[in-house]
């Protein structure tokens, strides 16, 4: 069943134009490089090109190069800030998706240079502060890692 037929608005694909703009991260924190597809309200499915060239790469692990899992998850939340950005409409109002918990995370499959990650994140519960969310990282359709986490969307601190 389509976006359309379930209510919500495709609004995918976006360029890393569009994905900067509605988060704040930067190099090399950016873990999103593009969103293939985006139902307003319900979910979203982007992408994260994992190359040799990650800084973390050099530590994690010499000779045997595995992306951080901990990275992993952040990628998933990265892209749920882009759907609750695009979903609540407040790109460009500065406000940040925050973490508040992360739950059930499971890691099935070593994420690697080379390969394209995609990150599958749905809505499970959607308030104008309060998000929670279910997402799973995939390499050509298989699990590599799945979480539900919630965040909070507020203002950034203040200086």
């Amino acid at each position: 069943m389509s976006g359309e037929a379930q209510g919500g608005s495709n609004i995918g694909p976006l360029d890393i134009g569009r994905v900067m703009a509605a988060l704040p991260h930067r190099f090399p924190m950016l873990l999103v490089d593009r969103v293939e597809e985006l139902i307003l309200d319900q979910s979203i499915v982007a992408v994260k090109a994992v190359t040799i060239n990650e800084s973390f790469f050099q530590g994690h692990f010499p000779g045997r190069p595995i992306m951080p899992g901990v990275l992993t998850v952040e990628a998933l939340a990265q892209a749920a800030g882009v759907l609750a950005v695009e979903s609540l409409g407040l790109a460009g109002s500065g406000k940040l998706v925050y973490f508040m918990a992360i739950d059930n995370v499971k890691f099935r499959k070593p994420v690697e240079p080379g390969v394209l990650l995609k990150l599958h994140v749905e809505f499970v519960q959607k308030r104008s502060r309060v998000c929670k969310f279910a997402g799973r990282a995939l390499i050509d359709g298989e699990l590599a890692a799945e979480c539900e986490f919630t965040a909070m969307i507020a203002d950034p601190p203040s200086a």
